[in-house]
């Protein structure tokens, strides 16, 4: 199901199989995924692409200075030909939600979405609602120095799982990109290789491959070391050693295997830790460059 899925996705957007791979282990880890980069990248397609290829219902939002958390979670719409109010359920009610633009939205909105997103329920007038089991949102976002984006809360950051950037085509992939849309686009041919069941199904398995506890302490003392950084503002939180063990697991059960090893830790170490670790210095990839020196001097366990 998973080698099917990546070949659907990468069908799709050519050429970015790591970011595809990203996507693929977060839905595993049940978690959810942003990403930052430029306009026409393809960040919208990608999540498109995903919920097609999972047979999943799709949502997308565009974040807006206007929009408003009533946009989002939905609310009361008064009836007058009844004179009754009636709760109408937003667009976060469904399983694939696209959170476009996130950034350019108020903070009290963003946190109606992300409040969503960390307790799996929303609250209308007094009422709670459950939101789907497979719910996974892949929000996105302008880089910071755009005009007319709010920039997100660090405790805020913290919600998703990774943050990814896909970055420009190469020129070979562009031509490939170029020559795919002569006759339509790969995501109108796009069919469903899995369904939600299956995804459901495959967390269950991710949750039980085995990682040794030798490994537990080697994630621990990696987001540990973000806290005696001098270079660090704001340190990774308990909740990133959460999330690396269980995208850790979602490596090993995408590569085939039932354990985790030193490897997997490190190949999702800076999407899982790179926007959760402040510097003081916000010169373009200092959070990288601490990252770094931390996985070189953190002894990898035998």
């Amino acid at each position: 199901m998973v080698k099917r899925l990546l070949e659907a996705l990468d069908s799709v957007l050519l050429g970015k199989h790591e970011s595809v791979e990203m996507l693929v282990m977060a839905l595993l880890a049940d978690g959810h995924v942003l990403i930052e980069d430029v306009p026409g990248t393809g960040k919208t397609t990608l999540a498109k692409a995903l919920a097609v290829a999972i047979g999943a219902d799709f949502a997308r939002i565009q974040f807006t200075p206007d929009l408003l958390p009533a946009d989002v979670t939905g609310g009361a719409v008064y009836r007058a030909n009844t004179g009754d109010f009636e709760i109408r359920k937003g667009p976060v009610f469904t399983q694939v939600l696209l959170a476009d633009e996130i950034n350019r939205a108020s903070p009290r909105t963003q946190s109606a979405l992300l409040e969503a997103m960390e307790e799996r329920q929303v609250s209308l007038e007094g009422e709670t609602h459950r939101l789907p089991e497979l719910f996974f949102v892949l929000a996105t976002e302008n880089p910071v120095e755009f005009h007319g984006v709010f920039p997100l809360p660090e405790a805020q950051m913290d919600r998703f799982m990774v943050r990814l950037s896909i970055g420009y085509p190469t020129l070979e992939t562009e031509m490939q990109i170029l020559h795919g849309h002569r006759e339509g686009t790969p995501l109108s041919r796009l069919e469903p290789v899995t369904n939600v069941q299956e995804i459901l199904l495959a967390r269950e398995n991710v949750r039980k491959v085995h990682i040794d506890e030798a490994l537990e302490r080697y994630a621990v003392q990696l987001v540990q070391a973000t806290r005696s950084d001098a270079g660090v503002r704001l340190a990774a939180s308990p909740r990133a050693g959460l999330n690396l063990v269980k995208m850790a697991r979602a490596s090993a059960y995408v590569a085939g295997r039932d354990f985790v090893n030193p490897d997997d830790i490190q190949k999702v170490f800076y999407p899982v830790m790179e926007h959760r670790v402040f510097p003081k210095d916000a010169g373009e990839g200092a959070s990288r460059r601490i990252l770094e020196a931390i996985v070189r001097e953190v002894k990898i366990p035998k």
